[in-house]
């Protein structure tokens, strides 16, 4: 399927349909006359075998007690198997209503009040609340941009950190929202080495996974060195990003050591049973299952959206720093070379009329960079670089 097929089928207005991006704009931004790129869901209707399974089930007019049953084991690991290259076990399954609870859960069950948590920064800020929130002591490492904009981990400071001994867990961003980068092997190998070193236990955020549209290949975090640190790792992911799904509330845990996934679960008995969603699972099932040609003409709609935001940003202002677009769906731009930090906020909002995720949400030290959200109509993407661009010449 070609960009216009996709967008001729599956490009809708969600304004007045409930949608936080675009309802809840006068709460949030003060004004609802904006333009919504910020929070990461999209205008696209999702792969219409998605609906198709939920129209069959709903029809059935059952939503009593369900069993997560093995034809959706088989997709969830097909689909890991055939887009990522690795194997997931069984076993290895479980369950939240999302990945940022996910977060939460396993902050709490696997480490103790006052224990540090590190977070590589500027990251999805979140993971900042689900440290601070259950009383945890925050550590961050800043990311080093190159003059590209684009973002390397700075080891020398990761391992000092680590060094310290406070530190009993590591959040990784993998794809890393907001920068948009995709870790290396390579990156990946030598952070996991420092985390076995002192003994920390690692989370990788892999929500992104699906979303690349850059030239560099998705390397999951069980996959890598063949396998060598899963036990110290748990993977947090769902299909909710990849398929625009977030309001069916469900993700997964995947944990291969036994003994972590048992400590994990005693915690979660403390906190009452959890049944799965019905709906959830079939969603899930058939994204992971027939969603494939979907996915792919997504990814080249973000892609040539990506291409039209970064151009007509440069031609009008050219020392705009707009970080390379590997994984993910959102573009993260550098203003300051044209603007104060403080008034990057207004100038996009009162001038601009464009609500986006300002840099100062995902680190103090970030105002002046902002997050935009590319999986949407190319004709907004055009209309805010062409906003953007006018309000900066001249400056």
């Amino acid at each position: 399927m070609d960009t216009t097929q996709f967008l001729t089928q599956y490009l809708v207005s969600r304004r007045h349909t409930n949608s936080l991006k675009w309802d809840a704009l006068e709460k949030k931004f003060g004004s609802a006359d904006l333009t919504a790129m910020w929070v990461a869901d999209m205008e696209f209707k999702t792969c219409p075998a998605i609906t198709a399974a939920l129209e069959e089930r709903v029809a059935h007019g059952v939503y009593g007690y369900t069993l997560i049953p093995d034809s959706y084991y088989d997709a969830v690991i097909g689909w890991h198997k055939r887009r990522h290259g690795y194997t997931l076990k069984r076993e290895w399954f479980r369950f939240s209503s999302g990945v940022v609870n996910a977060l939460y859960s396993l902050i709490n069950a696997l480490t103790q009040p006052g224990d540090g948590v590190l977070i590589l920064t500027p990251v999805y800020y979140p993971f900042h609340y689900a440290i601070n929130d259950t009383g945890r002591t925050l550590y961050t490492s800043d990311l080093i941009a190159d003059e590209s904009g684009r973002y390397s981990i700075d080891f020398t400071d990761v391992e000092a950190t680590l060094r310290s001994g406070r530190v009993r867990m590591f959040i990784l961003c993998n794809p890393h929202n907001p920068v948009s980068r995709v870790w290396s092997e390579d990156e990946l190998t030598r952070l996991f080495a420092l985390c076995k070193e002192y003994d920390v236990q690692i989370i990788s955020d892999e929500i992104h996974q699906d979303i690349i549209p850059g030239s560099l290949p998705f390397t999951p975090a069980l996959r890598v060195a063949n396998g060598k640190y899963q036990d110290r790792i748990i993977v947090v992911n769902s299909a909710s990003k990849s398929f625009n799904l977030a309001s069916l509330l469900h993700s997964h845990l995947f944990i291969p050591n036994e003994n972590v996934r048992k400590q994990y679960m005693a915690y979660m008995k403390t906190l009452g049973q959890i049944e799965p969603n019905a709906l959830s699972i079939t969603a899930t099932e058939a994204a992971y299952t027939y969603g494939d040609d979907w996915l792919d003409a997504l990814i080249d709609v973000i892609r040539q959206n990506a291409v039209t935001f970064s151009r007509l940003l440069k031609e009008a202002a050219p020392k705009l720093i707009i970080t390379p677009l590997e994984g993910t769906y959102l573009c993260w731009v550098d203003f300051r070379a044209y603007l104060a930090p403080e008034a990057t906020k207004a100038f996009l909002q009162d001038t601009c009329g464009v609500a986006v995720d300002f840099g100062e949400w995902f680190a103090p030290n970030c105002q002046g960079f902002a997050r935009f959200n590319l999986a949407t109509d190319p004709a907004i993407v055009e209309d805010v670089a062409r906003r953007i661009g006018e309000g900066l010449t001249g400056r």
